[in-house]
């Protein structure tokens, strides 16, 4: 199904800001939200990573969009559309020198006071001169 203009623009925004997240380090689908000015949006940008092409003709797949370091705002692997997708999550991440802890339910989690990556603006906004997103409560 084709997607709206509105639609397009926030996939664009969600794919570019994750490319940012440095190698070895995670963010949250919150962080993601609001680094791109939308911070009541971090399950659109779950949606956006669940839609993630494995299609390399794609401008944004998942060859060149680091999905594994977004995890949710508890630092737990949320679980993917099939059983494996969180230990496939965590491989990935392990193999970028990200420790992984499994707790007795099996779930999957990472220390954000070790790997956490929160910068108040993307780098690249920072480079062009940007102010900061401010958040609708009006805390930046």
């Amino acid at each position: 199904m084709p997607r709206t203009e509105e639609a397009e623009a926030f996939f664009h925004a969600v794919y570019s800001a994750i490319q940012e997240i440095p190698y070895g380090k995670v963010t949250s689908y919150g962080h993601i939200a609001r680094l791109i000015g939308t911070p009541q949006r971090p399950r659109q940008v779950g949606v956006c990573l669940k839609h993630l092409s494995a299609d390399p003709s794609f401008t944004f797949h998942n060859g060149n969009v680091p999905w594994q370091r977004v995890i949710n705002s508890k630092g737990g692997i949320s679980p993917r559309g099939h059983p494996s997708g969180a230990a496939t999550q965590a491989t990935v991440l392990r193999g970028e020198g990200v420790t992984v802890s499994r707790n007795a339910m099996g779930e999957y989690s990472v220390d954000f006071s070790e790997f956490g990556w929160f910068p108040r603006q993307l780098p690249s906004h920072v480079a062009e001169g940007l102010d900061p997103f401010i958040d609708s409560d009006g805390d930046e």
